[in-house]
């Protein structure tokens, strides 16, 4: 398989502009030097408007994963509940993470239905210390409602605590307002620079609590990142990854450049678009709404047609120089999913929409080809 010539339409890792990557290879400097001061401060200032908050905002080293825990990690303590939502992977993951630090107060929905939002007010009204939510899970294609259980969270006073590794950077996140505590994103997702950074904001509430928890994580500690942020020559605490700080100056550069209300309409339209292409052949999404939840509109989850395995579908693309993702866990072979976010274009979706329709095609799902295509063409004319 050709690495340059193949198309990433997954949820993440995502292409990479040659700007980009161009930016890794500059020379390496000291990570307690004014020159990676200036390239931090930098990085948060624009981070601070792609959150939409006044809150502190630190950069680690380390994947979604690791900003995950050191969201968890750094307010939770033996003894203390989380509610912890799931209804999908990611939230399977928070869950997990909770219970390695204090005591879970578990949530769990079936995955790619909608969070019921009573259960979550008994949960709180019972009391935690904590709530956390995947707001885009990605393993199912549903948005999840932050706004509604921000707003719960403060009734309740608890820290809100939300995984926004693949919404913020393509769709509305507005951190501030949804009374958001803690929030998480990764750098491979709709920010579109390499994996291995996780961005994480904090509240005045967040640290306070962290004022009396006894023992935090010690490289994924936020106390340590706001005491060295905080410095008047800005650094980490720890020995940063220099190359992929580059990186994301870069990238976070090209989101300002087109600007976030352009950025987050066009992940709205192309998501739009792959939906509209596979309603024409009949394809049904996966996740169930309510009134609450929408579709994620940076990646799609749909159910495998009757008769065909998922993950050939997925094996079928790759031979097409096409990558998209399968089902996970007990969703294997039973979804498959196209990622449209970060750097993704028209000429992207309608590929992989055509690509989509050639393989189901020849496994006898599809009896003609174009349809699907002209179908998401039609609402890509949005753009």
């Amino acid at each position: 398989m050709d690495l340059e010539d193949t198309l990433l339409m997954m949820p993440g890792p995502v292409p990479v502009a040659p700007r980009v990557l161009r930016a890794m290879s500059k020379p390496m400097i000291n990570h307690r030097s004014a020159e990676f001061a200036a390239i931090y401060d930098d990085c948060r200032e624009i981070l601070a408007d792609v959150y939409q908050t006044k809150n502190d905002i630190f950069v680690i080293s380390g994947s979604g994963t690791a900003g995950m825990e050191a969201a968890v990690g750094s307010v939770v303590e033996s003894g203390d509940k989380v509610v912890a939502i799931e209804n999908g992977k990611f939230g399977e993951r928070f869950k997990d993470l909770a219970a390695l630090y204090g005591e879970v107060v578990p949530l769990e929905f079936e995955w790619g239905t909608s969070v019921d939002l009573e259960l979550v007010k008994e949960k709180l009204e019972a009391g935690a210390k904590a709530i956390t939510l995947v707001h885009n899970e990605t393993s199912a294609g549903i948005l999840n409602p932050a706004a509604e259980i921000g707003k719960l969270a403060k009734k309740h006073d608890a820290l809100f605590i939300m995984d926004g590794v693949t919404s913020l950077g393509g769709d509305e996140v507005k951190v501030d307002e949804w009374g958001v505590d803690i929030s998480v994103v990764g750098s491979q997702k709709c920010l579109a620079a390499p994996p291995g950074l996780a961005m994480v904001s904090v509240s005045e509430k967040a640290f306070e609590v962290m004022n009396d928890v006894k023992k935090r994580p010690y490289y994924n500690d936020l106390k340590a990142y706001k005491k060295s942020g905080d410095k008047a020559r800005t650094e980490t605490p720890y020995t940063p990854a220099i190359p992929l700080f580059y990186a994301l100056q870069e990238a976070l550069h090209i989101v300002k450049e087109e600007g976030m209300e352009a950025r987050i309409n066009r992940h709205r339209v192309l998501s739009e678009a792959v939906r509209a292409g596979v309603a024409d052949m009949n394809i049904e999404m996966f996740p169930q709404l309510n009134e609450y939840s929408q579709y994620s509109n940076t990646v799609s989850a749909m159910k495998a047609p009757e008769g065909i395995d998922g993950e050939d579908i997925k094996g079928d693309m790759k031979k097409r120089g096409i990558i998209v993702a399968g089902g996970q866990a007990h969703l294997k072979g039973k979804i498959f999913r196209v990622g449209s976010m970060g750097n993704v274009t028209a000429r992207d979706v309608l590929s992989t929409i055509q690509g989509l329709e050639i393989v189901l095609k020849k496994r006898g799902y599809l009896d003609g080809l174009g349809a699907g295509v002209e179908a998401a063409n039609s609402v890509i004319d949005k753009l």
